[in-house]
């Protein structure tokens, strides 16, 4: 089982089945790469030997990983936040291992192992706190921007770290003096790196791109990362320096994009690996043996970095309900931390029982994460009595701006389509209410003058005071799949008869969406490449009203709501009657409805002029109901006429 073809087996076989299983719980990856190390490492079923070889491909990982964190670095983006990421960032990173120093100290450890201890279990982890935020559209709130910083800072401050910790053990008798010493080197390599290598990387990527081969790319781009590391190594810097190097300096030229994508493979699967050989160094008999310090260590680890947060974040001028949920997203360990600890552990600086014990507490802060951001809202309410001030003003706001709104439209999301949309509803004199979660953005349309309001449209109490009751429909104007599923499941509990119409990008999620009670959605991809035909057909001498009438044709098969709106349009006569223009109506059958129990072909619509497009039945959607269907109470019919046939179709479909 130890030999090299047998342990490529058992990783991939591994890692492809709790991947899977992790992505299906919606948990990170890099948890089930832990747990394989745990499950499959020497101290377990010994499956996979804890030697050399192995945590040599374990630091190609950390090289990978330091590379993506370099192509990201971007100095216009972190000048713009540069206040709170080294103001909120530095105090949040230094005033955390300060007081993990000083812990460390006082129960009887050698101040390099408290230094040590505090930058490892100062980071969290970027992976989980994004994704969570993406997930809570939570990213342009005030305390997401504000835990975006922090990680910033804590991914830039890895980088000293990994230069700190070694010269803590080269020398325990003149430790400033390594210290000074490796400040001297890396300063001297940063030099040469930035000051030549700036100068030779634009060219020389622009050669190798010029022979337009993606393998050749490829492999510069492997040959620039591992050199830079190998250079920065042989400086008796890490190997993570020279990778980060790489990354910062091609972050600069026109190719970082192409670099990123061709990079990603060999990052994640070796990031995997990094991951499985931290997960090897857990014993669980010794953690199960020492379960009581695990625990204590666990609480003590979250509850004093929400502390600090809080504390460091109400001296920067936070409300206390901002503060609270920031410290609450960064209170657990991080990918980082695990680099800086397997460093240590490398040099001999934390072994045994305390290696155990640190290892088991980062594995299940991290697992606890997501746990604690979902309910991070509950706690803040419960925590800060003035949340529930900030909270009660944040829908006053918005119930003052719709309360005088009737028949109006919902706009969730205030992006590009949002205010197009609200453009043109605005030229049409129709009433909207726009919510959006960036206070930024609502702070500069409010001073415009538009009917924007900040709030998070996911949320119950939020609609309601946008008065989604009296609305006449919503649309939702950002492309982000499960913000959308919350929302239609909120519209469709207090208003089924409410027609949604839902922005996306593309049609991978257009049976879900419209199961979820979506009236239409509408994807970008196609209606760019209608733009992008017709502009191609007029340019090769189509005539216009061909090229219209092409269009028109396939929105129609695309768009069944918009069957028929289109005929005459490109007609030379443009005096069109609007009142004999089709329209959409959607009506609840009651419990008291004359249809209730009838067929759509008894209630004889079709007399009427009106034809039934949608019926939406318990969240369940059908397009072009047979005339066989039948009517239940509970049931929405969306309707297509003109407004004098769709008024006499409601009654005839509720009074008969």
């Amino acid at each position: 089982m130890h030999s090299i073809l047998g342990l490529i087996i058992v990783l991939l076989a591994a890692s492809v089945l709790v991947s899977a299983l992790f992505r299906t719980w919606r948990l990170p990856s890099m948890l089930g790469f832990l747990l394989i190390g745990i499950v499959l490492g020497p101290h377990t079923l010994n499956w996979l030997p804890d030697s050399q070889e192995t945590r040599n491909l374990g630091e190609f990982g950390i090289v990978f990983l330091m590379f993506s964190i370099g192509l990201e670095f971007s100095l216009p983006r972190l000048k713009a936040i540069r206040k709170t990421v080294f103001g909120f960032g530095s105090a949040q990173v230094f005033g955390f291992i300060l007081f993990v120093a000083i812990v460390a100290v006082g129960l009887g450890f050698s101040w390099p192992v408290g230094l040590a201890l505090g930058g490892a279990l100062a980071m969290s982890s970027t992976a989980i706190v994004s994704k969570m935020l993406a997930e809570r559209l939570a990213l342009q709130s005030t305390h997401g921007r504000q835990m975006i910083a922090v990680l910033l800072f804590q991914d830039l401050a890895v980088i000293p770290l990994l230069i700190l910790i070694p010269t803590l053990v080269a020398g325990a008798d003149q430790p400033w003096l390594n210290l000074l010493a490796a400040t001297a080197k890396a300063v001297f390599v940063l030099i040469i790196l930035l000051v030549i290598g700036q100068k030779l990387m634009r060219p020389w990527f622009s050669w190798v791109a010029s022979h337009k081969s993606p393998e050749l790319f490829t492999l510069n781009v492997l040959l620039i990362t591992l050199s830079l590391a190998y250079f920065t190594d042989k400086g008796g810097l890490s190997l993570a320096l020279g990778a980060f190097l790489a990354g910062m300096l091609i972050s600069e030229t026109e190719f970082r994009y192409q670099v990123e994508d061709d990079i990603k493979p060999f990052r994640d699967m070796l990031l995997g690996l990094f991951f499985i050989t931290i997960g090897m160094l857990l014993n669980p008999e010794e953690v199960a043996h020492h379960w009581l310090s695990v625990g204590l260590v666990l609480i003590a680890l979250i509850v004093s970095k929400t502390a600090v947060v809080w504390g460091i974040g109400r001296a920067f001028g936070n409300t206390s309900p901002v503060a609270m949920r920031t410290a609450l997203g960064l209170a657990q360990a991080g990918e980082f931390g695990f680099v800086l600890l397997s460093l240590a552990s490398n040099i001999g600086l934390i072994t045994g029982a305390p290696l155990q014990i640190v290892l088991a507490v980062m594995v299940i802060s991290m697992m606890l994460a997501p746990v604690i951001i979902q309910y991070s809202d509950a706690i803040t309410l419960r925590l800060c009595g003035t949340e529930w001030v900030g909270r009660a003003q944040e829908l006053h706001d918005i119930a003052v701006k719709s309360m005088s709104s009737d028949g109006h439209l919902i706009i969730c999301g205030y992006g590009r389509s949002g205010q197009s949309l609200a453009r043109l509803l605005e030229s049409e004199n129709i009433g909207y209410i726009a919510l959006d979660a960036d206070p930024a953005r609502v702070k500069a349309a409010s001073a415009a003058g538009e009917t924007v309001v900040f709030g998070d449209a996911s949320r119950r109490e939020v609609l309601m005071a946008a008065g989604l009751n009296r609305a006449r429909g919503m649309v939702i104007s950002f492309a982000d799949h499960a913000a959308a599923m919350k929302i239609l499941g909120l519209a469709q509990e207090i208003r089924p008869d409410l027609p949604v119409i839902v922005r996306t990008l593309d049609e991978t999620d257009l049976d879900s969406l419209k199961q979820a009670g979506a009236m239409a959605v509408v994807p970008e991809v196609l209606e760019g490449s209608l733009m992008l035909a017709s502009h191609a057909l007029l340019l090769l001498g189509v005539p216009l009203s061909r090229v219209l009438k092409k269009l028109r044709t396939v929105r129609e098969q695309r768009y069944g709501l918009l069957r028929g709106f289109f005929r005459g349009a490109s007609d030379a006569d443009a005096q069109l009657n609007e009142t004999a223009q089709p329209r959409l109506l959607s009506v609840l059958i009651t419990e008291q409805a004359a249809a209730v129990g009838q067929t759509i072909e008894h209630m004889a619509l079709a007399e009427l002029g009106v034809e039934v497009l949608v019926v939406r039945r318990r969240n369940i959607r059908g397009l072009d109901p047979q005339p066989e269907m039948r009517i239940l109470s509970g049931d929405v019919l969306v309707l297509r006429g003109t407004p004098e046939t769709l008024a006499a179709a409601e009654i005839r479909l509720l009074q008969g």
